[in-house]
Parts: structure tokens; sequence; C-alpha cells
């Protein structure tokens, strides 16, 4: 048998363990996939406070409703699904809320908080750093332009490396609506940075 195999099995167990009630097995399988579901909380969401929330609900639901896990699927997928729908709400609200911004209004006029970080190395090179603050704003600005769900299978796709298979499964969809959401996305985010591309 292979270590994947194995692990497969082991993982089965813990489950059904987890699903009899087994608070130990819980924490195991938590340990297993926190960082994980972190990483991809803060990739599609890009604040840590946002971040540390979808975690804690993401386990938490995955607690209250692994009752109804049926092994149909990989439990990964089972559990990214459940992170991919909450960082889709907390999407949707933020674009119907506008997110507080970066730029201040001061005495001397309106500053944009972001130009008073500075990055490593930000005199060696001006032409280049200012072409880099350009593209990430560009970029943030053409992400913020997306659907909540083109956004989220671009950042899957772009930033996970998942497969639009997963993707789909993930987002309750088939593969190709996901590759035509990828696709409307990438148009987008071509039409933004057109300049840069």
């Amino acid at each position: 048998m292979t270590a994947r195999v194995i692990q497969r099995l082991d993982e089965a167990d813990l489950i059904r363990a987890v699903q009899r009630g087994d608070q130990d097995a819980f924490e195991q399988l938590v340990r297993a996939y926190d960082q994980s579901v972190l990483r991809l909380a803060m990739n599609l969401l890009r604040s840590a406070e946002d971040a540390r929330d979808v975690y804690q609900e993401a386990f938490l639901r995955v607690y209250r409703n692994i009752h109804t896990f049926r092994f149909d699927c990989s439990f990964h997928t089972w559990l990214y699904r459940i992170v991919t729908n909450i960082c889709l709400d907390y999407l949707r609200k933020r674009k119907v809320r506008k997110e507080e911004s970066a730029v201040v209004e001061t005495p001397d006029g309106p500053v944009d908080r972001m130009d008073s970080f500075e990055q490593e190395g930000s005199h060696a090179n001006p032409e280049s750093n200012l072409r880099n603050l350009q593209l990430g704003r560009s970029i943030d600005a053409a992400l913020s332009d997306l659907t909540p769900r083109e956004r989220m299978v671009f950042e899957l796709r772009h930033y996970q490396g998942l497969r639009l298979r997963n993707i789909g499964e993930m987002l309750g969809t088939s593969e190709e609506a996901a590759k035509n959401c990828l696709f409307r996305a990438t148009q987008k985010m071509r039409a933004v940075l057109g300049e840069f591309v």
C-alpha cells in the first residue's frame, strides 16, 4: 500500500471517530488542515483578521456538519468548499459596504497611507519600484472589479494552483462552469492590466 492510500485510510478513520463524537479526533483533523485553511482564506481575502474569522467559522461548520459527510468526495474538497463559500460571503459583503479606503484626508489634502510604506531596497531602482507599485495597485483594482465568484475562481486557480475540476467541486458547480468563470475573470483582468501585460 502506498503512503497516500494509508493516509486516506487514517483520515477516513479519523473522520468516522469525529462523527462518533471523539473530540481528540476532531483536534487532530483541525491540526491536519489548519494551515492550509488559513492560507487559503488569507490568499482569497487578503486580510489577516478576516482570514482568522473564516478559519474559525469553517471549523465550527465542520464540527456542526461532520455527521453529513458521506465520503463521496475527499474531505479536503468538502472542507475547501466550506471555506470558499464563507470567503465568497465575505467578498460579497465587502463589495456592498466598500471597505475603508487607504486614502485619508489630512489638512494638506488626501494622502494614500500605502505611500508611507517603504519597500526594501526602494532607493536601488526608483523606476522599477514605481512600476511595481502601479502594477500592485492595478492588480488590486482589477481583482476588486471581479464578481466574488470570478475572483474566487481566479485566485483558486492562479494563487492556489488548483485544477478547474477541483474548483468546480468546491464551488458546487461543473468544471466547465469554473472554466467559463475563469475565462471571464481573465478577460476582465487583461482589460484592466493591458499596459502591464
